[in-house]
């Protein structure tokens, strides 16, 4: 005998816990992502992220246009709203901020402020590419992972962190803040995220990207794109985002698992390429690292000077003085040299030897330790990357005879001798000093002189040279 039919109500009541059963194994399917240890408070993170932000603001050319500006923001919230409710803190802060550099680069700062470079509007194909870079950047605030990164490093104090934060962002990702007072590795520790983490903002930004109407796949497509770009010199992006491995594909694997929802309105991505494009061509890193000007804020700090350079530079002094570069270093200079600290460097200077002249920024005697982003963990590759960069951002300056093996600070180094014209129409002498830091950083300590007056400095570079002690270790 054939069963007769369910009722009409008991029919529908198995229809709904089927469609209920099936929806909950969707959301189950995504893969769930567990916040790090975090001993700072949300708050701790806001009030972090906002002040190394303003400085970022001040000394970065940010873009004021309104449309895209507006484009930007209307992206951000749609992403924000799409994120899950519990880790979406109500304290958090969040801000979307374009910046007029032409790099392939985007960062988020604890508590919620981001800015998303020029760059990466420029490489992207579509909206979802740069709505997906911002999606993994609103993740490390989301997951707490610069403040995680801190809780790692217990000497570090969240009250002195801001100034480092911002100098390492400025710093344009070649190298952390070493000004007088700031400790060093900072910025590393906020800003430098573990592979971990990475695959955790990929995983994470790829559900919010679903849930804002965005296909994941399109955050695969940007970084294949910023992959493509590594080819050359590495963008800075993959300096502070290392790639996890294989993240294309666990990436398009969990896209697979998500059901792509409904975009709530037109952001405008076509109106603000179409305004970005008409603007002048975008600053480099390099050009903002020459010229100290972002043109944002205040339109920047004036270069500068130690005396009139032009002028008589006295011979170094006979007695010296101890000096330190934040944390990572200590360095004695002759007495009558004055330092000036940059965000990943500092000089030492004598009288008249750096200002401006004829409306370039000149530095005509003295040195310079920093730290440079390194393109390999090999010190010959790292070096010449940098020595090649220094090339071309001085034109006229060649290598002057081979390289030469050293120690400083009692590790394996190398000294690049170079020579070239100044702008004060003399021939010059550069000195370049290279070693690998613990981190995996390239330190360099240069000098410049130039060629009539190298006699006086000799003795004094290399005294400043072997009292170089490094603590990064």
């Amino acid at each position: 005998m054939t069963p007769s039919p369910a009722p009409p109500r008991h029919r529908s009541f198995l229809t709904l816990l089927l469609v209920a059963s099936i929806g909950a194994a969707a959301v189950a399917a995504q893969t769930v992502i567990t916040p790090p240890k975090n001993k700072y408070t949300p708050q701790q993170d806001v009030d972090l992220g906002k002040e190394a932000a303003a400085e970022v603001r001040q000394q970065y050319p940010v873009i004021t246009d309104e449309q895209i500006s507006g484009y930007l923001d209307r992206a951000g919230r749609s992403l924000v709203a799409a994120a899950p409710a519990n880790l979406n803190n109500p304290v958090f802060e969040y801000s979307f901020t374009p910046v007029n550099l032409k790099e392939i680069n985007a960062f988020a700062l604890p508590g919620g402020p981001m800015f998303v470079n020029r760059g990466m509007f420029d490489a992207a194909q579509d909206e979802g590419e740069v709505a997906g870079v911002m999606a993994h950047e609103l993740s490390h605030v989301l997951l707490r992972h610069g403040t995680a990164n801190a809780t790692k490093a217990q000497k570090f104090q969240i009250g002195a962190m801001a100034g480092a934060i911002a100098g390492a962002i400025i710093g344009g990702g070649w190298g952390e803040a070493i000004s007088q007072g700031s400790q060093f590795g900072l910025g590393a520790w906020l800003m430098k995220y573990s592979r971990e983490y990475e695959k955790q903002a990929d995983l994470l930004g790829a559900q919010i990207m679903a849930r804002a109407g965005y296909d994941p796949r399109d955050l695969a497509k940007m970084f294949e794109a910023i992959e493509r770009e590594s080819k050359g010199s590495p963008p800075q992006w993959l300096s502070s985002h290392p790639n996890p491995g294989n993240r294309v594909q666990y990436i398009r694997d969990e896209a697979a698992k998500l059901t792509i929802g409904t975009r709530a309105t037109a952001t405008g991505f076509a109106g603000a390429k179409t305004r970005l494009a008409a603007m002048p061509p975008a600053k480099s890193m390099a050009d903002l690292a020459r010229t100290g000007d972002g043109g944002g804020g205040s339109g920047g700090s004036a270069p500068v000077s130690v005396g009139t350079v032009g002028q008589p530079v006295p011979a170094p002094a006979a007695q010296y003085k101890s000096a330190k570069g934040g944390q990572l270093f200590q360095v004695s200079v002759p007495s009558n040299w004055r330092g000036v600290s940059a965000n990943n460097s500092v000089k030492f200077v004598p009288q008249n030897g750096l200002g401006d002249y004829q409306g370039q920024s000149v530095f005509t005697h003295g040195v310079e330790l920093g730290v440079a982003r390194a393109s390999s963990r090999t010190l010959s590759d790292a070096t010449n990357t940098f020595v090649n960069a220094v090339l071309q951002g001085n034109p006229g300056m060649r290598v002057a005879g081979g390289q030469q093996q050293v120690r400083i600070s009692q590790r394996a180094g190398i000294a690049t001798a170079l020579e070239g014209r100044s702008a004060l129409n003399q021939t010059e002498r550069v000195g370049l000093y290279t070693t690998l830091l613990s981190d995996g950083s390239l330190f360099y300590y240069l000098t410049v002189v130039p060629e009539n007056d190298a006699p006086a400095y000799g003795a004094a570079f290399d005294r400043v040279g072997a009292s170089i002690r490094l603590n990064d270790r």
